[in-house]
């Protein structure tokens, strides 16, 4: 079984937005919660834009998306970086993972994959991947990298959410090898997430939870480079009127950077933060009731 724990170093987080369009309302409650996070723990904040999956960046999103935090307020601690400047640290984990022996080629398309899940009777269970080329590619070319992730009770990974609370994960039966390279040439998320964090010295994850079924995974990846395994806490993510979460995918309109006070209430106030707007009247002010306010949310967490 694999454990994650928080580290004691003194409290480093991030803001990490793919570049994919405008900040919206749901992004902003993750760059929020971030925000208050670090500020609370007298921390530093760290903004680094996700623009590995290149067909989906949009041309000057990130500037944008670095501009509207300017105008809400939130002020980065240190420069901020792109992961497309960073592939070299990606191509040394990836060697390091190869010479470990944990990782391998693999020939499967995602049609192939979906086929043989079909198959072995799983179609209503998660697709995890079957492990087809984890002894050979029989005769298929080479097109991802997969990680090689134990069986049995090695495969499962628990770890304490300091929103979520317990969590448990079966690497094995619920994801199988995981990318770590993509058939597209492209770096995989769960890969450059977890070198990123690692090379900026993170300690602390604060995101949507939409990504808390991504974190077994980073956990496992961690240890197997030798990583610290940062601490984390999944907000709840902001759906629209049909339940959908609220992303550009489902048509969320930009934050109104003219009226930044009401995007920063509407954020807080889905953080469950007790904020009386008349004490509200500028950022100042708000970050100054805001503060407080995460630490008491979060004591009600605990």
């Amino acid at each position: 079984m694999i454990t994650g724990a928080a580290s004691p170093r003194r409290y480093r987080g991030r803001f990490a937005p793919s570049p994919s369009g405008p900040l919206h309302q749901g992004s902003l409650v993750s760059a929020l919660a971030s925000y208050l996070d670090a500020r609370a723990h007298d921390g530093t904040w760290l903004v680094r834009i996700e623009d590995v999956d290149i067909p989906r960046t949009v041309p000057g999103a990130a500037e944008h998306i670095l501009k509207t935090l300017h105008r809400l307020g939130m002020h980065c601690d240190e420069t901020p970086v792109w992961q497309s400047t960073r592939t070299a640290l990606y191509q040394q984990a990836l060697t390091q993972l190869d010479t470990a022996g944990l990782i391998y080629p693999c020939g499967c398309t995602r049609k192939e994959i979906a086929d043989s899940l079909l198959r072995a009777h799983v179609r209503h269970t998660t697709l995890a991947y079957p492990g087809t080329c984890r002894s050979g590619l029989h005769g298929k070319p080479a097109r991802a990298w997969r990680i090689r992730v134990p069986d049995g009770e090695n495969a499962v990974v628990v770890f304490d959410d300091r929103w979520q609370h317990a969590q448990r994960q079966d690497l094995a039966t619920e994801v199988g090898d995981f990318v770590m390279r993509r058939a597209d040439g492209l770096w995989a998320y769960q890969l450059a997430v977890v070198v990123d964090d690692a090379q900026q010295r993170i300690t602390d994850v604060v995101r949507g939870a939409d990504l808390l079924d991504s974190t077994a995974r980073q956990i496992y990846l961690q240890r197997c480079l030798g990583y610290p395994t940062p601490a984390y806490l999944h907000v709840p993510v902001v759906v629209n009127a049909q339940g959908e979460k609220l992303s550009k995918q489902t048509g969320a309109p930009p934050i109104d950077i003219d009226r930044p006070l009401n995007a920063l209430l509407a954020a807080a106030s889905h953080l469950g933060l007790a904020l009386a707007p008349q004490r509200c009247k500028t950022l100042e002010a708000f970050y100054r009731e805001a503060v407080p306010a995460w630490r008491a949310r979060l004591a009600t967490r605990a």
